[in-house]
């Protein structure tokens, strides 16, 4: 199957998304007594009977023969559902796309000044990912801890087809799902051509994206911690905060830190070492580029 083919079958996000967040909801969810069920997750009826509407009504929500129901109803749905509140508002985008500029620029860039901060924290990694998760730039700790990437720029691409990353990621699971999710929080357009082909191309080749991409999971990155292993310093572990860049919607600023004292802060200052190291070695040839093309 192509990717174009595949893209094309994803018309109605609406009933894809009403279907999959149904089949995650479990019945005792609700104080419901589970019984046997052929299929996991709600009945249709069920759903409509959380939400208040007509199980008619509900069934052509799902055939994706209704594509029109009002704000009431798409609360009562995130709640029969269990929605976050991101999840619920990507629902509510569906059915009234946001407003977007006439042009968007081809290639994402990471401004001047973001760059010059990354290259001030010396001690740290950090990145700054776009809409896309394309990586726009990074520092010199943060290049010497993702060298496992190499010249790819695209870290959902990575995640999915670079085997590298599942050595990398010690819990490569949760941290692929969480990417899926940030994926499809950041771009909620359903007529977005670089999403879909993006989409397209990684479900034609990775099952496990397809897989996760078919979960309709919402959920932008925040702050949480990373197991790592990498194959010059060995495993550590390493909070992280993710920051919105307000001056270039769409891109986010991810700091990683050790916790002082620990194993992983004398891992990270090995790190610099080495990495400062390479740079000395390779001064002579040119500047190391800290903005991804």
């Amino acid at each position: 199957m192509s990717a174009r083919t595949l893209v094309g079958m994803d018309n109605n996000r609406l009933s894809e998304f009403l279907r999959a967040r149904r089949a995650l909801v479990r019945p005792e969810d609700h104080g419901m007594p589970a019984g046997a069920r052929r299929t996991p997750g709600l009945r249709r009826e069920e759903v409509a009977v959380l939400a208040g509407v007509r199980t008619d009504y509900y069934v052509r929500l799902e055939q994706g023969r209704e594509r029109n129901p009002s704000s009431q109803v798409l609360r009562a749905l995130a709640a029969a559902l269990l929605l976050e509140d991101e999840e619920a508002a990507y629902l509510r985008a569906m059915v009234d796309p946001p407003q977007r500029p006439r042009t968007r620029p081809v290639r994402e860039h990471a401004g001047p000044q973001l760059v010059s901060l990354l290259d001030a924290w010396a001690d740290t990694p950090a990145l700054v990912y776009g809409r896309y998760l394309d990586l726009l730039a990074v520092n010199s700790l943060g290049e010497a801890l993702f060298s496992w990437l190499g010249s790819e720029t695209s870290l959902i691409t990575a995640m999915f087809l670079n085997p590298a990353a599942q050595g990398f990621y010690r819990d490569w699971a949760v941290v692929a799902q969480g990417c899926v999710a940030a994926l499809r929080a950041a771009n909620p357009a359903p007529d977005d051509q670089r999403l879909q082909e993006l989409v397209g191309e990684l479900s034609v080749c990775s099952p496990e994206f397809a897989r996760m991409w078919a979960r309709h999971d919402v959920r932008a990155k925040t702050a949480s911690a990373k197991r790592f292993r990498h194959p010059l310093v060995g495993d550590l572990t390493l909070d992280f905060e993710t920051f919105s860049v307000n001056s270039a919607p769409g891109q986010h600023l991810v700091v990683y830190r050790a916790e002082p004292g620990s194993a992983a802060e004398q891992s990270l200052a090995l790190l610099g070492s080495l990495a400062l190291t390479d740079f000395h070695d390779v001064q002579d040839e040119g500047h190391i580029p800290h903005e991804r093309p």
